[in-house]
């Protein structure tokens, strides 16, 4: 015995009381773990799929701008890229996923991107294409910032609740049902104990009995 119990069956039944709720305790945080795990699988495909698709967009506009750099001189490739066609708000948020406040991101855009804010004389179509493609990727870099970031909350909220149930499942059911069996075992004892007890008082009141009678 980990910690001493006054072996009653008041005790008794106040730790097979802790017991069941430790069970119940335990089942309901190995059921939110697996919803956790589920929605984090989720998260991490859609993490993948986001950086894949950006990181593909990404080179492609970097290589845009890059031969747009090559063929147009530096003051005028200023120039053009210096105001901006497409304006962004970002209205930040939590959302709950599994009682795990994440970041929600909402992205709001004013303008056209259609519409560039320079001259077409001198400029290449190369950059009319890269700018095109980095205002699109805007968006898409703040979703997989709060969905990289949603990850890393849920990763950390599983492996706090993986303690939780490993501490109940190794640790404190365990100790319960040793406790039980503990105070039932010594609770026999004492009912033996008493039997024996009043059989012995029997039996010296039936010897005096005889001797009365003798």
């Amino acid at each position: 015995m980990a910690v001493k119990i006054n072996p009653t069956r008041m005790e008794l039944k106040r730790v097979r009381e802790r017991l069941k709720t430790a069970v119940r305790g335990h089942k309901l945080l190995k059921d939110k773990s697996e919803e956790m795990i589920r929605q984090f699988t989720i998260l991490i495909r859609k993490n993948k799929k986001l950086r894949e698709e950006i990181e593909s967009e990404l080179s492609a506009a970097l290589k845009s701008f890059m031969l747009a750099g090559s063929l147009t001189d530096s003051k005028t490739l200023e120039q053009a890229i210096s105001l901006p066609a497409v304006k962004y708000e970002i209205i930040g948020g939590k959302k709950s996923i599994m009682n795990v406040m994440v970041p929600k991101i909402e992205v709001i855009k004013t303008g056209d991107e259609n519409i560039f804010p320079y001259s077409f004389a001198g400029i290449t179509g190369e950059l009319n294409t890269s700018v095109q493609s980095i205002t699109n990727l805007l968006p898409k870099l703040i979703e997989l910032a709060e969905v990289e970031k949603s990850c890393n909350m849920l990763a950390d909220e599983i492996q706090k609740n993986k303690r939780r149930v490993n501490a109940l499942e190794y640790f404190m059911i365990p100790q319960m049902e040793e406790t039980i069996k503990y105070i039932v075992m010594k609770l026999d004892e004492n009912d033996r104990a008493n039997l024996i007890r009043l059989m012995k008082v029997k039996e010296l009141i039936e010897k005096r009995e005889s001797r009365g009678r003798s």
